[in-house]
């Protein structure tokens, strides 16, 4: 479908959790958008052209002509064009307090939660498999293996998922913000700040969809033996509940 100049589109990875972060405003927003889907790498390339060479990956979006890379800025193009319902707090201190979560988890959870899960998919041939047959386009979906080769050599190139110390590293990052997300949480409370869900909630558990893989989020196939081992101990944490509870009621489409 061609382009038009008051056409809403949203390029994404329908995997990516910093893509589920925006698809997740926007639905919450009731925003009416298009959303397009290059197969990876070809989607650096359309990310590049996109911003004019301002942003290199997805989500990107198309509004009021302009196109807008990083999923925090894309939120806060949201908030300026529909206000409502909102996610930035209207007092103050609260919207600073939201605003600073937001880029805790941007930072010190969204890199290492990807790296880890593109560790364990790498390291399981026919989850890789299935993974890269889904994301292919055209006639490479009837060749899973040339795909799955393809696959495994970019994410290595491109975030070093290969080596174990990197995989160790990112296990403790990813614990590390499961404490900071129930540090964070007031006693009894169920939103980070104040008493209403905020950007600072849908971050967060967009970021940690790939570990806690509710139902409302985005589709994958069966789970990495070696990432299910890492996420049996953590099911019964808070924090894992909390990111069950706020896909549970607030994520619609």
């Amino acid at each position: 479908m061609p382009e038009t100049a008051d056409r809403l589109t949203l390029w994404h990875i329908p995997i990516s959790h910093y893509s589920e972060k925006v698809r997740w405003a926007l639905d919450y927003k009731g925003v009416e958008h298009e959303r397009r889907a290059p197969q990876p790498p070809s989607h650096m390339v359309v990310a590049l052209a996109l911003t004019r060479g301002r942003h290199k990956t997805f989500p990107v979006l198309r509004l009021d002509g302009d196109r807008l890379g990083d999923s925090s800025a894309i939120i806060a193009a949201l908030e300026r064009h529909y206000p409502d319902p909102p996610l930035y707090p209207a007092d103050a201190a609260e919207r600073a307090r939201a605003l600073a979560l937001e880029e805790w988890f941007d930072e010190e959870l969204g890199p290492h939660i990807r790296l880890l899960a593109w560790h364990a998919i790498t390291n399981q041939p026919d989850t890789l498999e299935a993974v890269a047959g889904d994301m292919a386009v055209g006639p490479l979906k009837r060749f899973r293996g040339v795909a799955a080769t393809g696959a495994r050599t970019f994410v290595n190139l491109r975030f070093g998922v290969n080596g174990a110390g990197r995989a160790e590293e990112a296990r403790g990052k990813v614990v590390a913000a499961l404490d900071k997300l129930e540090a964070e949480l007031p006693d009894g409370a169920g939103h980070l700040v104040g008493d209403r869900f905020t950007v600072a909630d849908l971050t967060a558990a967009a970021l940690f969809y790939p570990l806690v893989l509710p139902p409302e989020g985005p589709t994958l196939p069966p789970v990495p033996d070696a990432y299910e081992r890492f996420r049996e101990p953590l099911k019964e944490r808070r924090g894992y509940r909390w990111v069950q509870e706020m896909f549970r009621r607030h994520r619609k489409r």
